[in-house]
């Protein structure tokens, strides 16, 4: 029996998405592997938004997530915005 599984990634104003079907038993490193998205951009995985390892195993309907690093620290863009609403 397989699985089939959906992989996305995202950038500013556009995703990629794919359907796989894995062998039973796959992992999320399975999943990165035949997805040919490995490249060394990806820092970090999830499955439905939870993060995930790569040896996780998948199941049927599962979407795997690969997720990229903070572009900006999210404390200093805060305060980058608080400061310019008070100017």
């Amino acid at each position: 029996m397989n699985v089939r599984i959906e992989i996305v990634r995202a950038w500013l104003h556009r995703h990629e998405s794919m359907q796989l079907e894995l062998p039973a038993g796959a992992s999320v490193a399975d999943a990165l592997a035949a997805s040919g998205w490995n490249d060394g951009e990806c820092a970090g995985v999830a499955v439905f938004g939870a993060r995930a390892t790569p040896g996780q195993l998948l199941a049927d309907g599962d979407r795997v997530e690969v997720l990229r690093g903070l572009q900006a620290d999210p404390k200093d863009a805060r305060r980058r915005r608080a400061a310019s609403g008070k100017a």
